[in-house]
């Protein structure tokens, strides 16, 4: 790679990320938006979607929002190709959209909860991976960015569904970067932690608290806005050696042990 190559700006490049409405996909739409690159926002809700685009626009920033169920394989590659076609291209995917999928193994609707959550936090992954490659294949920058969990490295009780589902999409995260590094695209994987977002909206404030006192070394739950600037950097021109990681962005919670 030439050193004019290794730029630290995103701006013209084009972003599409999914679970774009709210928590750390929202963030990261805004991230991204405001370092100069296009960004595509998808999401369940259209109206939520368009509604944070418009807001970026009025700002002068360059995005797009766009209805995506990414459990819907069919309409996956109808959205992207969509995206390419209206920015000129695709630079980098960041896999976001989640679900909850907490359950007691012995629970009569157990099936249920697993087969959504591979579906929705593994499977959907791969799909959004293989519909984008022929637009990432055409970037000078190519970069995919997988979000799992901490729950991936460690796990809590009756997440088992979740915590499988998330450990899937750092194998899978490695995998794809051994596949894909000869054609320059690199994949990588967030593991955020304990994260202010509407998953974690509903735990009592002293709850919060006393779990971010005793299990992070930075004793607070973190801000969305801290994992999307992790994400943004695995983005960069610059970033075109990382590939294949996982990196927690958790204060500190898989360091400490006491």
């Amino acid at each position: 790679m030439e050193r004019g190559n290794l730029s630290r700006s995103v701006k013209g490049l084009t972003v599409l990320v999914t679970g774009a409405a709210s928590g750390m996909g929202r963030a990261t739409a805004e991230v991204f938006a405001a370092e100069g690159a296009n960004v595509a926002l998808t999401d369940l809700s259209a109206e939520a979607v368009e509604g944070i685009a418009a807001d970026l626009q009025a700002k002068g920033l360059s995005a797009r929002g766009w209805a995506l169920d990414v459990s819907d394989h069919a309409a996956i590659r109808g959205v992207i190709d969509q995206v390419a076609d209206h920015f000129g291209g695709l630079d980098a995917l960041v896999n976001n959209a989640g679900i909850s999928a907490f359950c007691p193994i012995d629970d009569d609707g157990y099936d249920a909860v697993w087969d959504r959550a591979v579906l929705v936090l593994l499977t959907a992954h791969q799909r959004l991976v293989r519909a984008a490659l022929p637009h990432l294949r055409r970037s000078a920058s190519p970069r995919i960015v997988n979000i799992a969990s901490t729950e991936a490295l460690g796990a809590t009780s009756r997440d088992s569904p979740y915590s499988a589902a998330k450990a899937g999409v750092t194998g899978l995260t490695r995998a794809l970067a051994v596949e894909l590094g000869k054609e320059g695209i690199t994949v990588n994987c967030i593991c955020p932690g304990p994260i202010d977002t509407g998953m974690t909206a509903n735990v009592p404030d002293a709850d919060r608290k006393t779990y971010a006192h005793r299990r992070t070394a930075l004793r607070r739950y973190g801000l969305p806005q801290e994992v999307a600037h992790m994400t943004l950097s695995l983005c960069l021109p610059a970033a075109s050696y990382i590939t294949g990681v996982t990196i927690p962005v958790d204060g500190g919670l898989m360091a400490r042990n006491a």
